[in-house]
């Protein structure tokens, strides 16, 4: 018998097929749902951005991050940075006008 981190039901396939189908809707949910279009106010970068609580952000780049963000660009990949000081100032005035509400 093979270890796996969560039982895969392949000896029940109905089980099977909602487990799929709720990680469908689990997947869309936290990756497309409730993302709000934001451009930094620096360099007007987009981003699509949830606010999930106070200390949860997620932040999609639509497009790579060394193109259009200066931040990004000027580290280069070796040493690329983890966030932007701008788009985070940003988003977080973002979130004090209302723009962007917490989920």
């Amino acid at each position: 018998m093979a270890w796996a981190k969560a039982p895969d039901f392949a000896d029940q396939p109905e089980r099977r097929a909602a487990v799929e189908a709720q990680t469908s809707d689990d997947r869309r949910h936290y990756l497309d749902e409730g993302l709000t279009p934001l451009r930094c106010q620096t360099c007007s970068a987009q981003v699509l951005v949830r606010k999930a609580s106070e200390h949860q952000t997620s932040i999609q780049w639509t497009d790579r991050p060394a193109d259009v963000c200066p931040v990004f660009a000027r580290l280069g990949a070796p040493g690329r940075p983890d966030s932007c000081p701008s788009l985070e100032k940003t988003i977080a005035w973002a979130v004090d006008e209302g723009v962007l509400t917490q989920d």
